[in-house]
C-alpha cells in the first residue's frame, strides 16, 4: 500500500432542519391550535483514531465529507429525525491543522479509540407549536435551523514509535530494523533505498517497544536536498534516537555532524533527545581500526560508541539494552511463565 502521510480534506457538518407549521384538525374539537413540531439536528463531523491503518492514502481519493441534514418537523408535535453523525477514521497518530499560513494544530489523535467532535451540526428549527403564547394563539413563524460549519483541514500523521533511527543515506538503518523487528525494509546498496518510514516491533528480553526508520538524512536536507527531512515529523514522539554511522564512511565524525545540524536545523526538540550513537557494518573492519574509528566518533559527540554490525548481529543486543534504558520502565515485561502464552498487546504509545 502507498504510504501518504499528510492530505488536505474538506468537512462540513450537517444544518439543523426546519421546524414545521401546522394546525391540528380534529372532528369534534372546536378550536385547534399549533402542533408544528421542531426539526433535528444536524449530524457532528467526528474523527476517530483507529488500530490498522498507517496511512492516509484513502484521503487522497475521498476529499470532501459531508454529514447529513437533519429533518423538518412536522405535525402532531413531531420532531424531525437527526442527521446521523459522520465519523472519519484515521491512523493514530493523525493531527488535524488549520489551513493557515501557521497551520494552526487543532485536534491530536495519539491512542486508539480516541474519538473527538471536529464540527457541530447546526441545531434544528423550532416548529410553530414554539411560539405559542397566551396574546398569539395561532402563530405562524417557525425557526429555519442553525447553519452548519464546514471548514478546509489538512491531516498530517506522526507514526508513534518508542526509537527512531537516523543517520545518513546507506549507514545500515533498513538492515538493522530488519535484523531487530518484524519489518521487512527494502536493502540496497544505492542511496534512499528507504522512500517512506517503516515501523518495525522489537522484543528484547521480555519486553517490547516499537522502533521507526525514516529516510535517510543528507546536508542540506532541511532546505530540501535528497528526499527533504519531511519525514522527521515521524519521530518527534520517539523517546531516543538511535544514530547509525556508516564504519566505511571516509569521516565518520563528520557523518556525525550533519545529522545532527539537519536534525537541529527541522527544530521539533529532536536535537535535544536522547541518543544512542552506533558505529555500523564493523563486520568489514579489523579491531585496530574499529577502535580508532570508535574514539574519533566518541570526541566528536561527546558520547559512548557503540560498535555494531546489523548484518551479522554484532553489538545489537547492547544498543537494544541502551534503548530500552532510555525509553524506561512504561513496558511491562514478559514474566517466564508467560512464554509460549497468547502474545502480550503492543501499543506504540
Amino acid at each position: 500500500m502507498h504510504f501518504l502521510d499528510q492530505a488536505k480534506i474538506f468537512v462540513r457538518s450537517g444544518s439543523g432542519g426546519p421546524g414545521a407549521v401546522s394546525f391540528r384538525r380534529e372532528k369534534f374539537i372546536e378550536y385547534g391550535g399549533p402542533d408544528g413540531g421542531n426539526g433535528g439536528k444536524g449530524g457532528d463531523i467526528i474523527f476517530e483514531a483507529v488500530a490498522g491503518l498507517n496511512t492516509l492514502i484513502d484521503f487522497r481519493y475521498t476529499q470532501h465529507f459531508r454529514a447529513p441534514r437533519g429533518q423538518g418537523g412536522s405535525g402532531s408535535n413531531r420532531t424531525g429525525a437527526g442527521g446521523e453523525d459522520l465519523v472519519i477514521k484515521v491512523p493514530v497518530g493523525t493531527q488535524v491543522l488549520a489551513d493557515d499560513e501557521e497551520r494552526t494544530l487543532l485536534l491530536d489523535l495519539t491512542t486508539v479509540g480516541q474519538r473527538e467532535i471536529f464540527l457541530r451540526g447546526g441545531d434544528g428549527g423550532r416548529g410553530n407549536a414554539s411560539y405559542k403564547t397566551s396574546t398569539n394563539r395561532a402563530p405562524r413563524q417557525h425557526g429555519t435551523g442553525w447553519p452548519n460549519e464546514e471548514a478546509w483541514v489538512w491531516l498530517r500523521l506522526k507514526l508513534l514509535a518508542d526509537a527512531g533511527l537516523v543517520g545518513l543515506p546507506n549507514a545500515g538503518k533498513s538492515t538493522f530494523i530488519n535484523g531487530v523487528t518484524n519489518a521487512q525494509a527494502k536493502v540496497g546498496a544505492y542511496a534512499f533505498t528507504t522512500t517512506r518510514p517503516q515501523l518495525g516491533v522489537v522484543r528484547h528480553k521480555g519486553q517490547e517497544f516499537v522502533v521507526a526508520d525514516i529516510p535517510g538524512l543528507i546536508e542540506g536536507a532541511a532546505d530540501g536536498a535528497g528526499i527533504g527531512d519531511r519525514f522527521l515529523g515521524h519521530i518527534e514522539r520517539c523517546r531516543v534516537l538511535l544514530h547509525l554511522i556508516d564504519a566505511n564512511d571516509a569521516d565518520v565524525a563528520e557523518s556525525y555532524r550533519i545529522v545532527r545540524e539537519e536534525l537541529s536545523a527541522y527544530g521539533g526538540g529532536l536535537d535535544e533527545k536522547p541518543v544512542v550513537v552506533a558505529l555500523n557494518k564493523i563486520d568489514t573492519l579489523d579491531d585496530e581500526l574499529i577502535a580508532a574509528l570508535s574514539a574519533e566518533l566518541e570526541e566528536a559527540s561527546g558520547a559512548e560508541v557503540i560498535p555494531i554490525s546489523g548484518a551479522s548481529g554484532t553489538g545489537v543486543d547492547w544498543v537494544l539494552d541502551k534503548l530500552l534504558e532510555n525509553i524506561g520502565p512504561d513496558h511491562a515485561p514478559v514474566g517466564p511463565d508467560d512464554q509460549g502464552e497468547e502474545p502480550v498487546e503492543w501499543s506504540p504509545v
